[in-house]
């Protein structure tokens, strides 16, 4: 099937010069009017690229634009006179494709177009290991939506420079994994890349992590410490949940980005970092920046190319998908052969996933280790409005009073970590705290 597009141009001439493009034969073309008040209308499910005037009149319905419901499916080419505008601004901050202000360079625009169709052919390579997993790959990321595929060319397009990437979605949509992926088909895939949780941090320990220090820095430092810009060295440092770093710690990350030099503690030496910073956070970095928790030249120095992670829930096909998906590998791990039914599907589907793809992957292994052959709705232990209310009274009915929160705490941690039989990266997420955190306890449950 060919690819989609919706041609919003009302300018004689820009039609003109967009009629002679090669590239556009390739397309089946739907046409509208920017001056028409329904053109929005026609963005649904089977478009793939946009290209919209801007103009008086259209500019209007900018913020109904983004209300459509396939809006982060399709790539937009915008075309303005260039006067500044709120919600144009916000669309492509979004990661919506292209902005070209007069006047136009066509070349450029065929190139861009060329090069977006070549990439809907060239971007994916498909899943392997479980012959019953059929959905496209790219790098550690799976997903045969239009919203991923979107995600898949903005990171080809960004891999081979330098410039700092800014990665924002909700948590469990998989940021990490985003990061990595740019890594790998990177040219420094072969030099280290290393991860660091900012919201994880000790505030007395961020310099050292970051930085490192010597041996005698301070209390407890009996020996050298490399912090994260020399372990990444020559590859990628990613900086999840950056918008979580104490505000004084953030003035110095950002004079080791502005001037690109850094001090372990304790050290007179000046070194230099050579790393790509990949960052993220699952805020709204705007709301960040207005709450006064995350600073605003930083943001734009992390940001300089920001991608937007879609929800579960907005990638349509790929929730069942990614089901079968987990279940063939877990398969294939098991050497066992269990399916899902049709009614476990249909629930999966109906399920608004907040906690995106780990929360489904872990459903998924779940159920898989509860059923017996096939994977029914009653396996699924999914989280909705009516079990909420079900596990509030559960845990009010069970709440021993006069137990010091010490204990309490401590039991309720063992028991999950038993539970998930000593995964510990299982347990701090479904007890909403950090590996980190949840080996200190352990520690200190150990000396006692």
């Amino acid at each position: 099937m060919r690819p989609r597009i919706v041609i919003c141009v009302g300018d004689s001439k820009i039609n003109e010069a967009l009629s002679s493009m090669k590239v556009l034969s390739s397309f089946d073309k739907v046409y509208g009017d920017p001056e028409d008040p329904e053109f929005p209308r026609l963005l649904d499910e089977s478009v793939h690229l946009a290209i919209v005037e801007v103009n008086a009149t259209s500019r209007k319905r900018l913020k109904d634009l983004q209300n459509t419901p396939h809006f982060s499916d399709i790539e937009f080419l915008f075309l303005s006179d260039g006067t500044p505008d709120e919600n144009l601004d916000k669309i492509m901050f979004s990661g919506a494709g292209f902005h070209f202000r007069t006047p136009y360079d066509f070349g450029q625009i065929e190139t861009t177009l060329d090069d977006f169709y070549a990439s809907l052919e060239t971007t994916t390579t498909r899943s392997v290991s479980a012959v019953t997993s059929n959905l496209d790959q790219f790098g550690l990321l799976v997903g045969s939506s239009k919203s991923m595929h979107k995600v898949y060319r903005l990171l080809r397009k960004v891999a081979q420079s330098d410039v700092n990437v800014f990665i924002v979605g909700e948590s469990g949509c998989g940021k990490e994994l985003v990061a990595n992926t740019l890594h790998l088909v990177s040219e420094r895939h072969e030099k280290p890349f290393v991860a660091i949780n900012c919201g994880a941090l000790s505030p007395e320990l961020v310099d050292s992590e970051l930085f490192g220090h010597v041996k005698g820095a301070f209390t407890g430092a009996h020996r050298d410490h490399e912090g994260v810009f020399s372990q990444a060295e020559g590859g990628t440092l990613f900086l999840d949940e950056v918008t979580e770093m104490p505000l004084d710690h953030q003035i110095k990350l950002l004079r080791v980005l502005e001037t690109g030099e850094y001090r372990p503690v304790g050290s007179n030496q000046v070194k230099i970092a050579n790393v790509r910073v990949v960052s993220a956070t699952n805020r709204d970095p705007q709301e960040a920046i207005r709450d006064n928790i995350f600073r605003h030249d930083l943001y734009f120095r992390l940001a300089q190319f920001p991608v937007h992670i879609p929800p579960l829930r907005k990638r349509g096909k790929d929730i069942e998908g990614l089901a079968r998906h987990f279940l063939a590998y877990r398969n294939a791990e098991e050497k066992t052969n269990k399916c899902i039914d049709a009614a476990a599907i249909e629930k999966i589907n109906a399920h608004s996933w907040p906690g995106n793809v780990r929360e489904l992957k872990y459903a998924i292994e779940r159920a898989f280790l509860l059923c017996d052959e096939v994977i029914e709705p009653g396996h699924l232990l999914l989280e909705t409005a009516d079990s909420d209310t079900d596990n509030t009274q559960l845990q009010e009915d069970n709440i021993p009073s006069g137990v010091p929160l010490f204990d309490l705490e401590k039991q309720v941690i063992l028991k999950t970590l038993e539970d998930n039989k000593g995964n510990k990266t299982d347990t701090a997420t479904q007890l909403g705290i950090s590996v980190k955190t949840l080996y200190n306890k352990l520690e200190k449950y150990q000396q006692e």
